[in-house]
């Protein structure tokens, strides 16, 4: 029989039944990432300040051309 369970990770609860999850033997976990490579890559640059300060004028140029 195969269960899919969603697991909110941002409680500590979770996380430890998560890990406690992971230790059993006869539980195989599949973790994919929430987006797709390009955005996570993007959060990633985000998280260690890679990023570009732009007015509003120069999004919108960005935005529509």
């Amino acid at each position: 029989m195969e269960l899919t369970i969603r697991i909110d990770q941002r409680k500590k609860e979770a996380r430890a039944l998560l890990e406690f999850l992971k230790n059993l033997p006869f539980v195989e976990l599949d973790e994919k990432p929430r987006y797709n490579s390009e955005t996570e890559k993007a959060i990633q640059k985000a998280r260690l300040g890679k990023t570009t300060l732009l007015n509003l004028d120069d999004f919108r140029k960005q935005l529509y051309s």
